[in-house]
């Protein structure tokens, strides 16, 4: 039990605050004092340091880009796009109009339990409405948004009037507590790496390379790199964003999951000696 003649972490805190910093690089220095001092766990000065940040973000630095959006074609049957939805196991789906850039509405993955159940299903009838916002919006005013209108996703316009991405409340999230890992995630003390059906290979980004060469039978060597991700971030030469694929020795590597931090999921699949 605390003594409590003795002041607690968050009246140290706010008395080593009290030196009323100037400005935002002082605050952060303080805040890394307090750390220091064990007035802040690491988890907290994380935390903190990430909220400041998504104060200066945009929505424009953690947006999906268009082009690596997972959407729903209107015009498409059921028994189409179901597989689709499985596979990428998102829980919102934008819903597109083939050849129009724009979008219809957004269907939640749950109500396709109704056509499963055999009930009549028509898209257009479980379309829930899109929330659009510009790029430039700021991530604190949409975190707070989101909060009040209780939305998850939200459209990305550019100044034309155009999709230019996407955003989740997750995508927020994550920038101020890290990577959120939901029912379709592994588990933090599974495998690293997940063969599925169709013999392709579910990995975390921070498999070692001994690991990795192990389960898939590879020769990569781990002297420069630790990790799959470090070697595969090499090989695009900076950080690649979600959807994005590389190719070498035999392998076909797709980011899965990634922040603007690091990467998280990868997909990978073995290629023919033909292709």
């Amino acid at each position: 039990m605390d003594d409590p003649a003795k002041p607690g972490w968050f009246e140290r805190l706010s008395a080593l605050l009290l030196r009323e910093p100037e400005d935002r690089e002082q605050l952060v220095e303080l805040l890394h004092s307090a750390y220091q001092r064990n007035l802040l766990d690491g988890d907290a000065l994380t935390m903190i340091e990430g909220v400041l940040h998504v104060s200066e973000m945009q929505v424009r630095d953690i947006m999906i880009p268009r082009a690596q959006m997972d959407v729903i074609d209107i015009a498409d049957p059921a028994e189409k796009f179901i597989p689709f939805v499985i596979e990428t196991a998102h829980s919102r789906f934008p819903v597109i109009e083939e050849g129009k850039d724009d979008v219809l509405g957004i269907l939640l993955a749950k109500d396709l339990l109704r056509y499963h159940a055999g009930e009549e299903f028509d898209v257009r009838d479980m379309l829930r409405p899109a929330v659009f916002i510009p790029e430039s919006k700021r991530l604190n005013v949409l975190l707070r948004e989101f909060r009040s209108n209780r939305n998850h996703m939200a459209i990305v316009v550019d100044e034309y009037g155009g999709v230019a991405g996407l955003v989740t409340i997750e995508d927020v999230l994550e920038q101020i507590v890290g990577e959120i890992e939901d029912e379709y995630d592994f588990d933090e003390a599974g495998d690293n790496v997940i063969r599925d059906h169709q013999g392709r290979f579910r990995v975390k980004a921070l498999t070692e390379i001994a690991d990795f060469n192990e389960v898939i039978g590879t020769e990569f060597s781990d002297e420069d790199y630790d990790t799959v991700g470090g070697l595969v971030v090499s090989r695009f030469g900076r950080l690649p964003k979600r959807g994005e694929q590389v190719v070498f020795d035999g392998l076909k590597f797709t980011v899965l999951r990634a922040d603007s931090r690091r990467l998280h999921t990868l997909l990978v699949e073995k290629l023919s000696e033909e292709a």
